[in-house]
C-alpha cells in the first residue's frame, strides 16, 4: 500500500514537472508517464486527480496550441492534423478553429510576405515554389491562389 503511494506520488511529481514547462494534452501526458515504466492504473489515477483539479485540460491545451501555431505562420490543416495526432477531439479542435476563412486568408498572406515579401512572384517556377511552401504550412490551394498572385514577366 505504502510504495503504491510513493508510486503514486512520483508519477504525480513528474505530471506536475512536465506541465509546469507547458500544456499538453492527456494523451500527450499518458503517453509521456507511462514511457517511464510506470504502471497504468497509477498513471490513470494521476490524470484523473489532475483534471478535476484543471491541472490539465485539454480544452486548455488547444486553445494555446492554436494560438502557438497561427503566431507560427501554419495553416489550418496542418495545426488540425497535428492537434488529431496529439490526440485532441474533434469537437475541440472545432471550437478552436472555427476562425472563418477571412481569418485564415490574412495569417496566409503575414505568413506568405514574412518569407517571401511583398512582391508576386515574376515566373511559374518562383509561384510553385512558394505554393508548395505555403502548402506544406498547411494552407489549401484555393487559399494560395487568392493571395500568392502569379505575373507573367516578359
Amino acid at each position: 500500500m505504502e510504495s503504491d503511494n510513493k508510486r503514486y506520488q512520483e508519477i504525480r511529481k513528474r505530471a506536475l514537472d512536465l506541465l509546469s514547462r507547458r500544456e499538453h494534452s492527456e494523451f500527450e501526458l499518458r503517453k509521456k508517464l507511462l514511457g517511464k515504466d510506470a504502471a497504468a492504473d497509477a498513471v490513470d489515477a494521476v490524470i484523473e486527480d489532475l483534471k478535476r483539479n484543471n491541472a490539465l485540460s485539454d480544452d486548455r491545451y488547444t486553445e494555446a496550441y492554436v494560438r502557438s501555431r497561427i503566431e507560427w505562420g501554419d495553416g489550418p490543416f496542418k495545426i488540425r492534423h497535428e492537434l488529431t495526432r496529439r490526440g485532441v477531439c474533434g469537437v475541440l479542435i472545432d471550437r478552436h478553429m472555427d476562425h472563418g476563412d477571412e481569418f485564415w486568408e490574412r495569417v496566409l498572406r503575414k505568413t506568405h510576405s514574412r518569407k517571401f515579401g511583398a512582391a508576386a512572384p515574376g515566373d511559374y517556377k518562383e509561384w510553385a515554389r512558394q505554393a508548395r511552401f505555403l502548402q506544406n504550412r498547411g494552407f489549401a490551394p484555393e487559399q494560395i491562389s487568392k493571395v500568392v498572385l502569379y505575373q507573367d514577366a516578359v
